[in-house]
């Protein structure tokens, strides 16, 4: 057999046979396409990543994955739509529900990659004084929403392209929600009460609080959707549902501006006559005092006259709100009026009594 008869019999079985071809050139297009995207993609990514916008690195970055699976689900399902029409194949009838569904996928892919992008832009942007610009469990709560609302809505298009009526499933969600709603109302309550913490930030993690209305104090050490945990100071971990703190008041002294010392101290009465000039520069002292704020409010005065001692307060505040700080903040400036009333001549009262005895009268004979 010659080169010539070869070569019949080649074109013949191509032109019997030509659905071959047209799955090869399909294939081959889908390759050659998906290796362009992604060389066009990566260029692009390249470029964007020298400018100082963040937004543009999130987009490529989302969308690489993403373009080459949906490149390659068409031409496959495209091939596998050539191979259909010539064999018939039950089988093959798969294919329109099939990519129906993988293009959903995909492009519920490429919205969490780029909600997982947006919630690291947003946790690491900063302000010109170098703090966070947003709250880091905030932007965690709501990206989780998110995603959580992107999947629901990606199942029920799924479900509505596989023939399924969304309405009957809605209505059927609604009477299951119902019911889920009153078998699981705590657990319920204690997440939607987790999303209004996430959402009004009475506290955060690390946070010191505490509560008037329970017995509750300490540092927050975790905000879950079902469950605070805050350790005591006594370095028990304390476990409070979310729901609690909707019908609470909190107090919150991590964000306090300033520490407040407020004192009242006594002198004895017979040094009244030292309690002006007394007064006078234990408040010049405080002024002058490097770690009292001046700019809050500060008195210092003469007050009442008690049983023992008349009595002076100092009412002021401190630069810093650390504790341990504050302590040896106020120790110093009680060492100081201690040390301007001695240098006075003065002394600090303490509860004393005097016991006036009135003459006995004499007895006959005497």
């Amino acid at each position: 057999m010659g080169n010539s008869d070869k070569i019949n019999q080649l074109l013949s079985f191509v032109q019997n046979n030509d659905w071959i071809v047209q799955v090869f050139v399909v294939v081959l297009v889908t390759l050659s396409l998906s290796l362009i995207a992604r060389r066009l993609i990566a260029k692009i990514a390249l470029r964007m990543q020298k400018t100082k916008n963040p937004w543009d690195d999130l987009l490529t970055t989302a969308m690489q994955k993403p373009v080459a699976w949906m490149i390659w689900l068409l031409g496959l399902t495209f091939a596998a739509d050539v191979v259909y029409r010539q064999s018939g194949a039950t089988i093959f009838e798969a294919i329109a529900p099939i990519r129906d569904i993988g293009v959903i996928l995909i492009l519920t892919l490429f919205l969490i990659n780029l909600i997982n992008g947006t919630q690291a832009v947003l946790k690491a942007r900063k302000t010109e004084t170098g703090e966070r610009a947003f709250d880091e469990h905030t932007v965690e709560a709501i990206a989780k929403l998110i995603k959580i609302s992107v999947i629901i809505t990606s199942g029920l298009v799924m479900l509505q392209s596989m023939g399924y009526s969304i309405s009957g499933v809605l209505a059927f969600g609604g009477i299951g929600g119902i019911a889920v709603g009153f078998a699981a109302k705590d657990l319920l309550s204690n997440f939607f009460g987790g999303l209004m913490i996430y959402l009004d930030r009475p506290f955060m993690v690390g946070d010191w609080i505490r509560s008037n209305d329970r017995d509750i104090e300490g540092t927050v050490e975790h905000i879950g959707w079902r469950l605070t945990r805050i350790r005591t100071f006594d370095k028990r971990p304390l476990y409070v549902p979310n729901s609690i703190f909707a019908n609470i008041s909190v107090e919150n002294p991590s964000r306090m501006t300033n520490r407040r010392i407020y004192e009242t101290i006594g002198i004895r009465y017979e040094d009244a006559s030292k309690m002006d000039v007394i007064v006078s520069e234990v408040k010049q002292m405080l002024l002058e005092h490097p770690d009292i704020d001046t700019k809050t409010t500060m008195i210092v005065n003469f007050v009442k006259f008690s049983a023992s001692s008349i009595d002076f307060f100092v009412y002021t505040f401190t630069k810093t709100t650390d504790w341990i700080q504050y302590h040896e903040i106020k120790q110093d400036v009680l060492l100081k009026i201690l040390a301007i009333v001695e240098r006075h001549g003065a002394e600090i009262a303490f509860p004393t009594s005097t016991l006036h005895v009135e003459s006995l009268p004499e007895t006959a004979g005497n």
